[in-house]
């Protein structure tokens, strides 16, 4: 390698994701997906033949108190222990993990999963006075974790297997420097549970043409090409990259940008690793490998549900509050009017998902002559309040006209507020990606004592949304705010 560079060891992905032409390959398609369904086949299998070996070796050799058979108590006993196995495994993540060079983290995993399943299936039944013993119990903990961790060596050896005969193939393109693409390299050659297949690396640090990284291990691995940068649409073409992983230490830069974009033109997915920082974490849950933490940005099924339920309550929820609550819209106008000249709806471009911009709508709380933009009054006896406007703040209600932003798809019922642009202008790399979800009405920040201090100054309840949102997060919140606006927003 031409330069010692590299990033910090625990890399992350930001979901940046745009969204991904039909003919993209998924990173998380059939070949993973099928992989995940055989693997938890198999430990299940595992589990329940090691436990009824346990039985029939008791029986056999006649340790214990207990040598007649209970063969539909055994067989429970087994599918049980197999079945909480699986899924504490499952839990774990253990399915959905890259893998690495030594295993140990799917060791560990297999260890702790089966030992906890045994003991807790025979703490089970003991307390319900079921048949038991301490031989089969001793011959479990032995069995059960050894033949799973055995079997899980197999299964990652045949799935190795399938990876080099490129079966589930999908291509992959690093872009990085130094040490860490091969670092990379390695990483994702090993990952069993992904059918990503590096095929080549671009370093614009590199100095020769024609290179070639080998990846790490005790043995020599298989080359794979090298190449200066930049990275072009055609040359991922060229190469039929499914995937371009951006390995990079600066991810704001012009380069990441220029590589993101000609992966679009290509039509390949987008993964981007950077260094991470002291107390911040990923966007989404991410595959580890090798001490690398990878988050894929295609979009997932769950995610796309997620998507559609949403927007669904969305459009449900602010057609019927508008309907609902139309007597209130039309005399809050009208207070509004009396009290102070000038409309009673007040309009603002806000900055939404992605950057776009669009018109948001409030009931009047300020005067006219109040400048249009300017950073939001922080106390009730702000002069360019008015009267009425007071009351509207105190108790949310200047926000109700934004129910047709969520009509229009400008906003959600749930969400980060959205920023004026003059705000978003001076955001940081890490206020920047708050922007990547759609903004909403109500949201953590609105319901914290923070919201009286500005928006991009408490940006960590954005971040815990964004990171854990999902459907019934947004039922807790909508809820939450039912009960704040009973209690007049104290």
């Amino acid at each position: 390698m031409s330069t010692s560079d590299s990033v910090t060891p625990r890399l992350y992905a930001d979901a940046l994701g745009a969204s991904r032409g039909e003919h993209r390959a998924s990173m998380d398609g059939f070949f993973p997906g099928t992989l995940r369904v055989c693997e938890i086949t198999v430990d299940f299998l595992i589990c329940t033949v090691s436990m009824a070996l346990a039985f029939w070796l008791q029986r056999s050799l006649g340790l214990g108190g207990r040598l007649s058979a209970h063969m539909r108590e055994d067989a429970a006993v087994c599918v049980s222990v197999a079945l909480l196995t699986v899924f504490l495994l499952y839990r774990d993540e253990a399915y959905h993990s890259g893998g690495s060079l030594l295993q140990i983290r799917e060791t560990e995993r297999a260890l702790r999963a089966s030992v906890q399943s045994v003991l807790v299936l025979s703490a089970f039944a003991f307390f319900l006075g079921l048949q038991s013993d301490m031989g089969v119990l001793l011959m479990a903990l032995v069995l059960v974790p050894t033949l799973l961790v055995a079997g899980k060596h197999a299964f990652t050896v045949s799935a190795l297997d399938l990876h080099r005969k490129n079966q589930g193939k999908n291509h992959a393109v690093i872009y990085g420097v130094g040490d860490t693409a091969t670092r990379v390299l390695s990483a994702l050659s090993r990952a069993r549970g992904l059918s990503l297949y590096p095929v080549l690396v671009i370093d614009d640090d590199r100095l020769q043409e024609g290179e070639s990284i080998s990846q790490i291990g005790y043995r020599r691995g298989r080359f794979v090409p090298a190449r200066r940068g930049p990275v072009t649409a055609a040359l991922l073409e060229s190469c039929q990259c499914n995937t371009l992983v951006v390995a990079l230490p600066n991810p704001a830069s012009d380069r990441v940008d220029a590589a993101i974009e000609a992966a679009k033109k290509a039509g390949a997915n987008v993964a981007l690793l950077y260094g991470m920082e002291p107390g911040r974490q990923p966007w989404k849950k991410t595959i580890d490998m090798d001490g690398l933490s990878l988050a894929l940005l295609s979009e997932t099924c769950e995610s796309r549900c997620y998507a559609a339920a949403k927007r669904a309550l969305d459009l449900v929820g602010s057609s019927l509050l508008l309907s609902f609550l139309s007597p209130l819209l039309v005399l809050i106008a009208l207070l509004v009017k009396l009290d102070s000249p000038g409309p009673a709806i007040f309009s603002q471009e806000r900055v939404g998902n992605r950057g776009e911009h669009f018109r948001m709508y409030k009931f009047r709380s300020m005067y006219t002559s109040a400048p249009n933009y300017n950073f939001s009054p922080i106390t009730p006896d702000d002069p360019r309040i008015t009267r009425i406007g007071r009351l509207l703040r105190r108790t949310s209600l200047d926000e109700l006209p934004q129910l047709a932003n969520v009509v229009l798809g400008h906003m959600s019922l749930v969400g980060p507020r959205p920023e004026m642009p003059f705000i978003t202008h001076g955001y940081t790399a890490e206020q920047q990606q708050r922007l990547q979800v759609i903004p909403g009405i109500t949201g953590l920040w609105q319901l914290s004592a923070a919201r009286a201090f500005p928006i991009h100054e408490n940006i960590q309840y954005d971040f815990y949304y964004i990171r854990n949102r999902s459907f019934f997060m947004d039922i807790a919140i909508l809820v939450h705010t039912l009960f704040f606006a009973l209690r007049g927003g104290i």
